[in-house]
């Protein structure tokens, strides 16, 4: 019981922080969408709690993600929403509930042998998985809201720089330098467990 209770306690700490960040996030641009912080938390909830954790603390990023599309936060993110809304709801909650889940997976797969070696992968599988999944969804679901974007730029090169570029090279730098956060973080839940 008291395992559970420290657990929930943990999770509803993480959404609380999951939820803070990424508001204020909204308002932080390069580019046409805004970078994302709130991915450290959802790596340390897959750590300490597991891939299923990761996957339910994703989802909540997702749905912050998508409530700032929808009230126009994220201008990028608008014009998808009014472009295909259920399409962008999903988009929305699918790319940040498979980050956790697979940083999550990562995580539990190579602690363990070594910690911070888990951490790191799972700092950057998060971002990859979050980035990859949005990047296709694009590709799939809004092909010409991204040529028109792109404005006769050759797509991928503006994919690369104009989407992708410093957004994720800032959120995977981020995960980085947090993953010896992530492994004291750990190291402290178990030492008092």
């Amino acid at each position: 019981m008291y395992q559970k209770t420290r657990t929930l306690t943990g999770l509803a700490i993480l959404t609380a922080i999951i939820v803070v960040l990424q508001i204020v996030a909204s308002f932080v641009k390069f580019g046409p969408f805004s970078i994302t912080l709130a991915l450290a938390p959802i790596i340390i909830g897959a750590a300490l709690y597991g891939p299923k954790a990761g996957a339910y603390l994703g989802g909540v990023f997702g749905l912050v993600v998508w409530i700032a599309c929808v009230l126009g936060w994220d201008h990028g993110g608008n014009v998808l929403w009014t472009a295909r809304p259920l399409v962008t709801f999903l988009l929305c909650l699918v790319k940040g509930a498979l980050a956790g889940l697979a940083a999550g997976a990562v995580f539990r797969a190579v602690s363990k042998r070594r910690a911070m070696p888990a951490a790191i992968l799972s700092g950057i599988v998060c971002p990859v998985v979050n980035t990859g999944i949005f990047l296709l969804g694009l590709s799939l679901c809004y092909y010409e809201t991204l040529v028109a974007w792109a404005g006769g730029t050759a797509l991928v090169y503006y994919v690369i720089t104009g989407l992708v570029g410093i957004n994720f090279v800032l959120e995977l730098v981020i995960n980085m330098v947090l993953s010896s956060v992530i492994v004291r973080v750990v190291h402290a839940r178990t030492a008092v467990a």
